[in-house]
């Protein structure tokens, strides 16, 4: 279900972020708020998605575990090169954690599009449009709803200037044929 924005969705995010970032900020230099709900105005489901960006990407390890003592499983990459992704404790808001390297491929892709939407909002009221569409299109096929957005997105990965092979590998995790 695709939601017009709800205001309250940055602080859900704060309200989220504040005991991750107690379990990493020894280690980690940011948590961004990334994905529609962190585009003001922007269609999203009603799921919040964080980012946690390490320091350096040997603290892997360390932020798995460190998260891990706050209820979050791993679940590996998920096939979405340079993003490890983590199963949210159910007693919180509904959320997608993330924890990506510096100049990962993943968190370089995370940033663009909420970058880009937020200071194009014809663009982002354009695809708040295409994903409520989706939505009805496919209510329970979430790989149809992803593989629908995927061109869209990567036109504003162009856009942002990312290059050809990195435009190839997001299209490769991205697709439903993957």
């Amino acid at each position: 279900m695709v939601l017009d924005y709800d205001p309250t969705w940055p602080d859900v995010f704060e309200r989220l972020r504040a005991p991750v970032w107690s379990a990493v900020g020894g280690f980690a230099r940011t948590i961004e708020h990334v994905g529609s709900t962190a585009v003001p105005g922007l269609s999203a489901k009603p799921v919040i998605d964080m980012t946690v960006v390490l320091a350096s990407g040997d603290d892997m390890p360390r932020a798995i575990h460190a998260l891990s003592t706050l209820g979050y499983q791993h679940r590996g990459d998920l096939g979405v090169e340079g993003r490890e992704a983590f199963s949210a404790p159910a007693e919180l808001p509904d959320h997608h954690l993330y924890v990506c390297p510096p100049g990962s491929l993943g968190l370089r892709n995370h940033l663009a599009v909420r970058d880009y939407l937020r200071t194009h909002v014809a663009e982002a009221q354009t695809y708040g449009e295409l994903k409520k569409r989706l939505a009805l299109q496919h209510p329970r096929n979430i790989e149809a709803y992803i593989d629908g957005k995927t061109d869209f997105i990567l036109a504003i990965l162009e856009r942002a200037r990312l290059d050809v092979d990195e435009l190839d590998r997001i299209e490769a995790a991205n697709r439903s044929d993957r």
